[in-house]
C-alpha cells in the first residue's frame, strides 16, 4: 500500500499545482486508520495543507470545493478521505 500512497501524493501535488500554491503540504495519515473500513482496499487518508492567492476573498467552503474539483476522480479510491486546510498565506 505504501507505493500507492506515494503515487497519490504525487498526483495530489500535480493536480493542486493548478491553484499555484504558495505552500503545499500533503500528509499521509493512513497509518492512523489501519483496520478502518475504507482503508482495507489500500485507499488512503490524506491531509492537505495548501495556501494560495486564489483563495483570497473566497469562503472556506468554496476553497474546499476548489480543491475537491481538482481531485474528485481520486475519491473514494485511491483516496478514501481527504482533510483540507486551505489558507491564503503560507
Amino acid at each position: 500500500a505504501e507505493d500507492i500512497h506515494s503515487q497519490v501524493e504525487a498526483m495530489l501535488t500535480e493536480r493542486l499545482g493548478a491553484l499555484n500554491p504558495t505552500h503545499l503540504e500533503i500528509i499521509d495519515e493512513s497509518h492512523l486508520h489501519i483496520g478502518h473500513e475504507g482503508a482495507k482496499d489500500g485507499a488512503g487518508h490524506f491531509r492537505v495543507i495548501i495556501a494560495s492567492d486564489q483563495f483570497k476573498g473566497v469562503s472556506p467552503l468554496a476553497r474546499h470545493r476548489m480543491v475537491y474539483d481538482l481531485v474528485d476522480d481520486l475519491i473514494p479510491y485511491p483516496i478514501h478521505a481527504l482533510a483540507i486546510q486551505a489558507k491564503t498565506n503560507p
